[in-house]
């Protein structure tokens, strides 16, 4: 079978023997590959001494049905941060796990791959590095599907009229005009919202409303996964209905 070359950030590895690894990369073009690279570890070789984790590269891989055999990887960006800073490691390890949880084998996303790379490029500081992986936590949920609805009624699609909180439905998936009394929504600020409306014209918000949206969008993320990601638990203190 022919071999394929794409760039990956690799977002799982295992050591397999003294010389190999086992990796999970999200590539750009061909979505999650998981494969086994023999001798990656040697020092002299096709992979530099080894494919470390939340690191981007080109690779080059031969597809099998079960695990791809990875021939090549030549080191492209370290995203030095993410060694250096424990938060923003914890960041990176959550972006990593999201990608686990939401994503497929066979199915790739190309924009997902890109909001990855911005986010590890971002995570340089506290107020940047929050806003980097909001923007990455919503790049994942509409590029899977999840996008939660926060402009208007999830249930009715009528509009919002303006209001100092918002009622948010987990299990519908965004916001609805009232809570019915049960328990099954979380309140949101408006500034929360506000800020989550104007993602995608990039545009920023408070710190305090930024951490907010943080958690909101990862209490979604648990909601849909059906369980907390290992990360989340360690990078969030307290989150929505938790």
């Amino acid at each position: 079978m022919a071999s394929i070359r794409d760039e990956g950030v690799c977002v799982r590895h295992w050591d397999w023997s003294e010389t190999s690894q086992t990796v999970t990369l999200l590539t750009r073009e061909h979505g999650i590959v998981r494969g086994i690279a023999k001798g990656a570890r040697r020092e002299k070789g096709a992979f530099s001494g080894g494919i470390e984790l939340l690191t981007r590269g080109e690779i080059v891989y031969v597809p099998k049905q079960s695990m791809a055999t990875l021939t090549a990887w030549d080191l492209l960006e370290p995203f030095p941060s993410v060694r250096s800073s424990l938060g923003a490691y914890h960041a990176g390890m959550y972006m990593a796990d999201l990608i686990g949880q939401l994503m497929h084998e066979g199915d790739p996303h190309p924009s997902a791959y890109d909001a990855l790379v911005a986010a590890l490029r971002g995570l340089s500081g506290a107020g940047e590095s929050d806003r980097a992986l909001l923007a990455f936590q919503w790049a994942m949920l509409d590029a899977c599907g999840y996008l939660p609805e926060v402009d208007k009624d999830v249930r009715t699609g009528r509009s919002l009229p303006k209001a100092a909180t918002y009622a948010f439905s987990p299990s519908l998936g965004g916001l609805v005009a009232d809570d019915r009394g049960d328990g099954s929504v979380w309140r949101v600020r408006a500034e929360t919202v506000s800020l989550l409306r104007a993602i995608g014209g990039e545009a920023g918000g408070a710190p305090e409303a930024t951490a907010r949206a943080n958690r909101l969008l990862a209490a979604y993320v648990r909601t849909i996964v059906g369980k907390e990601p290992p990360s989340m638990g360690v990078l969030f203190s307290s989150l929505p209905g938790g």
